[in-house]
């Protein structure tokens, strides 16, 4: 598996790569050491560049988040995010009978993984803190990604596609808001004991 080719497959003819990812004899492992964890670096290490190095410009100065502070975030950033992606396929795959579909957890790791590619690759404007609208603009392109991933790996019956996708959807903004609320409570909890925002 190519990683560059596999993003650039998914994100521009993503019907036609799902279908060539449906017949891929891959592992889990596999898929989260040769593609996940690479690509879900990209937006923590924007990030962390991007509140620390370039900074938050708010019109009447320039904010940065303390360098320790931001490498906390990172780090517990990147390593939830990549337990969200599995705990997210994991809860696909467990409704799954209930949508009329077998159990298969490579196959539900598959659709969770490469349907991430779009907002990992975006994640790359975090450098900017300012642009980071445009990286959730980029996560809907992720969702769509994920329901034709449901659709075609899965074989999700069509009246039951739409009630499953949302569901899991459902459970995917729990997880990710539970793993957004952990991170900032440990990382910016103390932002004053670590010496606050500079500004310059």
């Amino acid at each position: 598996m190519n990683l560059v080719e596999r993003a650039k497959k998914i994100l521009l003819s993503p019907a036609k790569e799902w279908e060539v990812i449906k017949g891929e004899n891959l592992t889990i492992v596999d898929m989260f050491t040769k593609y996940a964890m690479i690509l879900a670096a990209i937006p923590a290490v924007a990030g962390f560049i991007g509140y620390s190095v370039i900074g938050i410009s708010y019109g009447f100065g320039t904010f940065r988040v303390p360098i320790g502070t931001s490498l906390v975030w990172a780090i517990m950033q990147y390593i939830l995010s990549l337990g969200g992606v599995f705990l997210i396929a994991f809860i696909m795959d467990i409704l799954a009978p209930t949508f009329g579909c077998s159990k298969n957890l490579v196959a539900a790791v598959k659709i969770v993984v490469f349907s991430y590619t779009a907002a990992w690759v975006a994640g790359i404007l975090n450098i900017i803190p300012s642009l980071g609208i445009l990286v959730g603009i980029a996560s809907i392109y992720s969702l769509y990604l994920m329901y034709m991933g449901m659709k075609i790996v899965k074989d999700v019956p069509n009246d039951k596609m739409v009630g499953y996708f949302v569901v899991t959807i459902i459970a995917a903004v729990v997880v990710f808001v539970v793993i957004g609320v952990v991170v900032s409570a440990v990382a910016f909890g103390n932002m004053s004991a670590l010496g606050g925002f500079r500004t310059f």
